[in-house]
């Protein structure tokens, strides 16, 4: 195995979750509030300098990367702009293969190389694979998106280029998105990105509202949940069917609170500044069927495939076959997206799998614009069984999220079903870390009572009990504070 490129880089990042963020962040509220708001031009410079800086932190190197592909979908921008189609496609062509090829180097080339030299193997061809030692950009995968959504829109008539470089900078890497998202379409984020702000203070306080039920999902219940999930999948081979049933509803809750947690903060921290960043979960745990679940789950991703790769594939109109095929895309590749594993891409598949029989149904768009028990307190008897089913088919797939390999996740699932059909009595052992649970439940009761608005954050309390509320949620965020632990989207 040859090595040709490495890269050694420091893993000190600007965390959401971090003193240096609390840092960060008070400093650039008050220049661009009381120095830098006399002019648009200055708060926009501003932003673009802290943003640098925030993903500069972890590695001066890749910001330059970041800067060059910014730089090429803004120049591209132009070209696709242009009245004579080929030209227009030609530029459109370049975009997509630069931000293509940025990930294909960084993110898969070591993958293919590797699942190519097996297959070689598999025919008798022994070779050596040339691997490249490098080091996944943060964000890397979120920033391209940006870049092909922008591109695409000018081509589509969407959007008309911009002429300043920074306002356009600003749109790919405000600080709160960069690194894990929600993904911004230029339609959306651009146009606040290039009018005057003033500060409004109910805004500021809802983002901070917010900000701080996101850190409780990512600090007390994420950071809480993950060495207890860590330690089970690592020893998953030996466990009993109860631990494997605690460890896997134990990481569904531990990557929700931790991405949700992390769109929370980032939606939160755009509203101190007066942005509006997209919606990025709407309490997908409360859906009451997979379909309703992708519409609740990392929207902001699975609406870019929608638009720019199921429709123009010819999306449902064009009969089931297609449908069903276009299903599988989209799913597919959406688990590749996650990462460079056969795991991310089953993960993918069963989930294309478990949305398939709606699609045939035409029970896909049956959830759309109501939420569950949308004029009462509590769901009646068929939503709940609706939404445990649907969450454990989706704590189902997680394994195969979880699991560093195919090997795992089937060692893992076959331990846990196997011991459910053939010792159900082991069922009735509870698991020395049962405690867990704790950390979850008042995450679930807080989602419930905001479920009809994902942006409200605002529980339906007296306002003597809110205050009460953000001083309890604000304190054991303070107790539960110091691991620092990287957020689970920002590998990809």
């Amino acid at each position: 195995m040859v090595h040709v490129f490495a890269v050694y880089h420091n893993c000190c990042h600007v965390l959401f979750n971090s003193l240096e963020f609390l840092l960060f962040l008070p400093v650039v509220f008050f220049l661009y509030w009381f120095v830098a708001n006399k002019r648009l031009q200055w708060q926009n410079i501003l932003i673009l300098v802290a943003s640098y800086f925030f993903y500069g932190w972890w590695s001066w190197k890749f910001m330059c990367l970041l800067l060059l592909s910014t730089f090429l979908d803004y120049a591209y921008g132009f070209g696709v702009a242009s009245a004579h189609k080929r030209k227009a496609k030609l530029f459109l062509w370049l975009s997509v293969i630069n931000n293509l090829g940025i990930l294909a180097v960084f993110k898969y080339y070591n993958f293919f190389a590797t699942e190519l030299t097996g297959l070689l193997h598999h025919v008798g061809l022994h070779v050596q694979p040339v691997l490249l030692q490098l080091a996944l950009p943060v964000g890397i995968s979120f920033y391209t998106f940006h870049g092909m959504s922008y591109v695409f829109d000018i081509y589509k008539g969407r959007q008309q280029p911009v002429r300043s470089f920074a306002d356009y900078a600003v749109f790919v890497s405000f600080f709160p998105l960069l690194v894990a998202g929600p993904i911004e379409r230029a339609s959306h984020l651009l146009p606040q990105v290039q009018r005057a702000r003033r500060f409004n203070y109910a805004q500021a306080i809802a983002g901070c509202r917010l900000m701080l039920w996101g850190f409780f999902k990512k600090v007390v219940v994420a950071d809480s949940l993950a060495p207890k999930v860590d330690g089970i999948f690592a020893t998953a081979s030996v466990q009993d069917p109860a631990t494997l049933i605690l460890g896997a509803v134990a990481f569904s809750f531990q990557i929700y609170g931790d991405f949700s947690g992390y769109s929370d903060i980032a939606l939160g921290t755009a509203k101190l500044f007066g942005f509006e960043l997209l919606s990025n979960f709407k309490f997908p745990y409360f859906s009451r069927d997979i379909a309703e679940f992708w519409r609740r789950w990392h929207i902001s991703l699975s609406s870019w495939f929608r638009d720019y790769l199921y429709i123009p594939l010819g999306g449902s109109k064009e009969g089931k076959a297609k449908a069903i095929r276009n299903t599988f895309i989209i799913f597919l590749v959406s688990g590749f997206w996650h990462g460079a594993n056969w795991t991310f891409i089953v993960w993918g598949g069963i989930h294309a799998c478990g949305f398939l029989p709606l699609l045939l149904l035409n029970r896909n768009r049956k959830n759309v614009t109501d939420v569950v028990a949308q004029h009462r307190k509590w769901p009646d008897g068929k939503e709940l069984l609706q939404m445990l089913g649907t969450f454990a088919f989706a704590t189902l797939a997680w394994i195969f999220f979880r699991a560093d390999t195919l090997q795992i996740a089937y060692v893992y699932i076959r331990r846990m079903v196997g011991g459910m059909v053939l010792r159900p009595a082991s069922l009735l052992h509870l698991p020395d870390d049962w405690a867990v649970i704790w950390f979850i439940l008042p995450m679930i009761v807080g989602d419930w009572l905001l479920r009809r608005d994902e942006r409200a954050y605002e529980w339906p309390l007296k306002p003597a009990l809110r205050v009460v509320l953000y001083f309890v949620l604000a304190v054991t965020v303070c107790i539960f504070w110091g691991a620092n632990t990287n957020f689970i989207y920002f590998q990809f």
